[in-house]
């Protein structure tokens, strides 16, 4: 799921042999440049899935009406979907988001990219196993919002792991942030 879930427009240019930064992030991930389509899957997601849902039920539309929710690359492509289709997802719970993946490029493109100030972001990780990782990248994303007030939260949880079991565990916190009562 790496390639599918993997911010295509976060993803830096591969620069020429020889140049002082052509270090190849992709050195360090288990997938192929080529093989990277999150701008499909969450394209799929705004211009298909989404509209065969309001199509087939009775559903509240609108963005303000509209979330994702992901852990680990769940996350970080769900925190992408809100900032490439404002129009379509208002807000996103991200559980253990995947921001040190290639040393971080993923958080430093949403630092420069923001979602509008209208979305709401939820964001949690733990401080055990690979999670433990996660911490200073959220905290440059979080310093790079600002001030949002209710719409963007943060939360760690000490001791909290990278797994299945630990997002169980707390999924009722995104959701209330989500969905109210």
């Amino acid at each position: 799921r790496l390639g599918e879930y993997m911010p295509q427009a976060a993803v830096p240019p591969l620069r020429a042999k020889g140049d002082p930064g052509s270090d190849d992030l992709f050195k360090k991930l288990p997938v192929e440049r080529a093989r990277i389509v999150g701008d499909a899957y969450v394209k799929f997601l705004a211009t298909e899935l989404k509209p065969l849902i309001d199509r087939r039920y009775r559903t509240l539309r609108g963005p303000q009406n509209t979330m994702l929710m992901g852990s680990s690359m769940g996350g970080l492509i769900s925190a992408y979907a809100v900032t490439r289709y404002p129009k379509v997802f208002g807000a996103a719970a991200c559980l253990s988001t995947s921001w040190p993946i290639g040393d971080g490029f993923a958080e430093r493109w949403f630092e420069a990219h923001l979602p509008p100030r209208t979305a709401r972001l939820y964001f949690d990780y733990g401080t055990g196993t690979n999670d433990g990782s996660i911490e200073p990248f959220q905290r440059k994303l979080d310093a790079a919002a600002g001030a949002r007030g209710g719409n963007w939260v943060s939360r760690a949880f000490p001791g909290a792991e990278h797994s299945e079991r630990a997002w169980q565990a707390r999924v009722d916190i995104p959701l209330t942030f989500l969905l109210g009562r």
